[in-house]
């Protein structure tokens, strides 16, 4: 019997290595930010802490994507380490031993080293963030004991509600193997790692406008639900195309506009998107259909007609105004990188390098239309805001 038959799933054994090296990871990223911004203010550190965290946590979610694109996802079969150890070093027998019995198996030396390399990048990732939160909860408490009345840099529930995502997200990792690549676990993973960027480019904004001294760009109402659609279109989206990827259902349809010849080819919905059922199989243990597959592929492909739509004019419509144009041609220029890379998926017959740009420039498109919904507010919010502060400012000058 393959030594990874018998591995338990669960084996906290390297836990400590593991922190000491997710604690070393971390520690690069800090030492340069300390250096870098030595000189400057708590809140234009904090702001670089939030951009570099931000920065590398985009690069887990790549990372994490060539790891399930390259069937890495079960390079070690249990959690967190690698059969009981804080490395593929120190697991070559039972690793040699899997592979020698399955080559083409999940469990290889590479596939290891794949997937281990992702858990460290995550544990460093996670130190960041809990540094994070020490450091808005240290400048909240100081705050509240000196009594300084500047506006406040940072909410420090935000950092703490990022700690508890990235906790439950490590919890969805080690769900990802300990159940097999569970599609359902690994599309809610996917997921999990897309709110992750959000929440840290939500706050990275935030602070950054409080470092240069800007206000929130006031945005009519009608654009601003624009704007809250269109994210809501985007993850939809990328749900939809994580249930593709962990379906290995891109290849379903391997020419376009039309799919197997036909605009409508055979397809079974109910089929393709009963959601708790384990990998290629249905809820009653038979063989999931190509029908299926198909109708998972398809309804990917006609949702991202519309996604494409809402992103152009929402691009068309922040070019006019000023302070938001960047952000537009952001949003123009990946809706059009995603269209081709999701052409050359499908015409290419998948190729890597595109797979892990196609989920890049979804995690792009999330963080883009965050930077844009923490940069501006509604109109209405700002009139709100400027009535019930008129009162205040008068009796400050008849004083």
């Amino acid at each position: 019997m393959a030594p990874s038959s018998v591995q338990p799933l669960y084996d906290l054994a390297p836990v400590l290595e593991l922190m000491a090296l997710g604690l070393l990871i971390a520690a690069l990223p800090l030492a340069w930010v300390w250096r870098k911004h030595r000189r400057r203010t708590p809140a234009a550190r904090m702001q670089a802490l939030l951009v570099l965290t931000l920065f590398l946590t985009f690069d887990l979610v790549l990372f994490g994507a060539f790891t399930r694109l390259t069937d890495s996802g079960l390079g070690c079969p249990d959690w967190p380490g690698c059969y009981g150890s804080a490395s593929p070093v120190g697991a070559r027998a039972e690793i040699s031993a899997a592979q020698a019995a399955l080559p083409s198996g999940p469990v290889t030396h590479g596939k290891a080293w794949v997937e281990m390399i992702h858990r460290y990048l995550a544990t460093g990732v996670g130190v960041l963030i809990i540094v994070l939160a020490v450091l808005a909860w240290r400048e909240h408490l100081r705050r509240r004991r000196t009594g300084r009345a500047e506006p406040v840099l940072i909410n420090p529930w935000w950092p703490t509600l990022t700690l508890v995502w990235v906790c439950l997200q490590g919890a969805f990792g080690a769900l990802t193997v300990t159940m097999k690549l569970f599609p359902a676990i690994v599309t809610l993973h996917l997921l999990g790692g897309a709110v992750l960027l959000a929440l840290l480019c939500a706050q990275a904004v935030r602070v950054g406008q409080r470092v240069q001294g800007l206000a929130a760009q006031p945005l009519p109402r009608g654009l601003r639900l624009a704007m809250g659609g269109t994210m809501a279109l985007v993850v939809a989206q990328l749900l939809l195309g994580g249930w593709v990827s962990t379906n290995y259902a891109v290849l379903a349809c391997n020419t376009f506009p039309q799919c197997q010849g036909s605009w409508w080819p055979d397809m079974a919905f109910a089929e393709g998107f009963e959601l708790w059922r384990p990998l290629g199989l249905r809820g009653d243990g038979s063989h999931i259909s190509f029908a299926a597959l198909t109708a998972i592929h398809y309804t990917h492909r006609l949702a991202a007609y519309v996604v494409l739509a809402a992103l152009g004019l929402l691009a068309w419509r922040l070019a006019r105004v000023a302070a938001l144009r960047a952000q537009g041609r952001w949003l123009a220029a990946l809706a059009l990188a995603q269209l081709a890379t999701g052409l050359s998926n499908v015409v290419l017959g998948w190729p890597l390098a595109a797979a892990v740009l196609h989920t890049g420039g979804a995690a792009a498109l999330v963080v883009v239309l965050t930077w844009v919904l923490a940069a501006s507010r509604s109109q209405a919010t700002a009139t709100t805001v400027a009535v019930a502060a008129a009162p205040l400012s008068a009796k400050r000058a008849s004083a």
